[in-house]
């Protein structure tokens, strides 16, 4: 399964403020948080879980899930989004 879109690359500086506070994705809308280096913390409001997320760790954003991203020292990410549930391609 591939991506609808895949966003520029961002690191610790140029991360949009919107995606480091609580936000939730769209309805029908899947996300995946591709690390490319360094590491990243992910927020799951609703549950309280955090996971730390590396290149060999992406993260999934499931449709209206409400979560917000922590970043610390040298960082590169992209997102990509989906229609349907992305698991195999985690």
């Amino acid at each position: 399964m591939k991506p609808y879109r895949i966003t520029s690359e961002f690191n610790a500086i140029t991360l949009p403020a919107g995606l480091r506070q609580r936000h939730a994705t769209k309805a029908g809308v899947w996300a995946v948080i591709r690390i490319l280096e360094g590491t990243a913390t992910l927020v799951y409001v609703d549950t309280g879980e955090v996971r730390h997320l590396t290149s060999c760790e992406p993260g999934l954003i499931k449709p209206e899930q409400t979560h917000y991203l922590k970043l610390s020292g040298l960082v590169r990410l992209k997102l990509e989004f989906y229609d349907s549930d992305p698991v195999h391609s985690l």
